[in-house]
């Protein structure tokens, strides 16, 4: 009878001690799928705060980049520089792309904005005169422009060659971007038939 006793006390500690592992272990997973749901949920709202702050910072650097120009240019006015590092030449800016500003230097196309303001800022020059080199211009290339309201530094990020109809290099932007163009090939006789395409964005303002 004793035995017997003993028997059945020893195995109502083996349940006991079964249920209370059993419980510990669902306790453990629970608690496990619980943290690694929370680090989970951190990481997605600490990349969401990052992808946030980092909008928010283009939004402030945007608004900065309403530059200020007391006067608006007329049409065959020096409105300016450009400065091409890479060919080491300063050219004069005139305000229009008629073939009278075209004789004096680089033109600016009147219906873009000013370098510097935000949205795509369009310059256009003779292949033959002002832009003889702009073939040795490419990405990562600077692009300075200087005018009565400040120093404007443009980095190449893309170059296109297009047709001479295609109308891409005049459209709209989202930010400050400055295009440059001439006809293509530089060495075609007579009317070339496309357009060499430097797509800027603007980096520094002084």
């Amino acid at each position: 009878m004793k035995k017997w006793t003993l028997l059945t006390f020893a195995l109502l500690l083996i349940c006991v001690g079964a249920y209370m592992v059993i419980g510990n272990t669902i306790k453990f997973t629970n608690g496990y799928k619980m943290a690694k749901a929370s680090a989970s949920n951190s990481t997605l709202m600490f990349k969401e705060e990052i992808q946030d702050a980092t909008a928010i910072e283009k939004e402030i650097v945007q608004s900065d980049n309403q530059i200020n120009y007391t006067e608006r240019p007329s049409i065959g006015e020096n409105m300016g520089e450009l400065y091409i590092p890479k060919l080491d030449a300063v050219l004069p800016i005139i305000h229009g792309t008629n073939e009278d500003e075209l004789e004096k230097g680089v033109g600016h196309f009147a219906g873009s904005v000013l370098p510097g303001e935000n949205d795509n800022s369009v310059l256009a020059g003779h292949r033959d005169t002002v832009f003889r080199e702009l073939g040795e211009v490419g990405l990562n290339d600077e692009l300075i422009v200087k005018t009565s309201a400040g120093t404007f530094t443009y980095i190449v990020r893309d170059v296109r060659i297009v047709d001479s109809d295609d109308r891409t290099v005049i459209v709209s932007m989202p930010e400050a971007t400055l295009t440059v163009s001439t006809c293509y090939p530089f060495g075609f006789i007579g009317s070339a038939p496309q357009r060499y395409v430097l797509v800027a964005d603007l980096v520094s303002i002084n």
